[in-house]
């Protein structure tokens, strides 16, 4: 089943998500299994389940687009240990189509999550992998990308996205 993205304005975006407690269910395996096809729908190379509305600390990852799936990850209830470096470059957001802008990351991240089965792992990635981890780890704590970006940039997004919601184009 494919989810509809949520947009900026849908207030489980600027909220942190609730731990995931119940691991290793058919329910968890299909929602996961929506949320890749709901990711690949839309393009993205990451999906955090707040953006498809689900308030909780999950998120699907394949810098592959589906080429690979031996890289497919899922990150439940993931925090990052360790930055090392940084990187600048372009970044997007599916819960804000339409917009990019230059995001400095850092360039390799060590993330500490939990499988589906509960298990835990670490795991270091560099580059767009480093940048995936951050960006769907922010959305499980209620911060989007452009709180990376300068305040006077924001508030032109903002204005923007205001201007389209008004004109009925963000919903």
């Amino acid at each position: 089943m494919v989810y509809p993205i949520v947009k900026l304005g849908n207030p489980v975006l600027e909220r942190e998500a609730d731990d995931v407690t119940e691991f290793d269910t058919p329910a968890l395996q299909m929602f996961i299994e929506d949320m890749f096809e709901s990711m690949y729908a839309a393009k993205g190379v990451g999906l955090a389940a707040t953006q498809i509305g689900v308030s909780q600390k999950i998120a699907v990852i394949d810098v592959s687009n589906g080429e690979k799936p031996e890289e497919k990850l899922v990150l439940i209830n993931p925090t990052i240990v360790k930055v090392e470096g940084r990187q600048t470059g372009e970044e997007g957001c599916l819960s804000i189509p339409g917009f990019r802008e230059q995001v400095r990351r850092g360039k390799r991240v060590t993330i500490r999550a939990q499988n589906i089965k509960g298990e835990e792992f670490e795991m270091t990635g560099e580059d767009l992998l480093a940048r995936a981890f951050q960006h769907e780890t922010d959305h499980l704590y209620g911060r989007l990308y452009f709180t990376h970006i300068s305040t006077l940039k924001r508030e032109v997004m903002r204005r923007k996205i205001k201007k389209l919601q008004r004109e009925g184009d963000w919903e």
